[in-house]
């Protein structure tokens, strides 16, 4: 299972998600003192805010949960491409989502903002789901051409 690319790219990709979890996706400073944006939640003057910025979360962990399914599905490519598609359906939505909110911060706190590491480890999980789809593309392909010799 793990000698195929696809699920070290998969591997990658739940990695690269259960540690944007942890990381801030977004920093601004305001008369001293720091807002941040993590996936959970925004921390604003000592103040938690969770909602809406927990969907993030919730998708994340969502595609981290649906990628080790993937992984699992080995024996299956058919059911394995679908299942990667759902996931990067919802990436993109987890992406959506980060980039709506850091958007709407960045302009309520023009000072300074940056962009955190979580941010761009959600595209590169996006990036990593697409590898593995491609090579799971390529195994099926190559299983229907061996199957046509026959």
């Amino acid at each position: 299972m793990w000698q195929r690319i696809q699920t070290v790219f998969l591997g990658i990709t739940i990695f690269t998600l259960i540690i944007s979890l942890i990381l801030p996706v977004w920093q601004g400073q305001i008369r001293g003192s720091v807002v941040t944006l993590t996936p959970f939640y925004l921390l604003e003057n000592d103040q938690y805010t969770y909602y809406p910025y927990a969907l993030t979360a919730m998708l994340v962990v969502a595609a981290a949960t649906l990628s080790l399914i993937e992984i699992r599905r080995y024996d299956n490519r058919m059911l394995q491409m679908k299942l990667g598609m759902l996931n990067t359906l919802i990436l993109l939505g987890a992406m959506i989502s980060i980039v709506m909110f850091t958007m709407k911060l960045s302009k309520l706190y023009p000072e300074a903002p940056k962009n955190g590491l979580g941010m761009f480890l959600i595209f590169g999980a996006v990036l990593c789901n697409w590898l593995a789809l491609r090579f799971i593309r390529r195994d099926e392909r190559l299983v229907r051409d061996s199957e046509r010799l026959r």
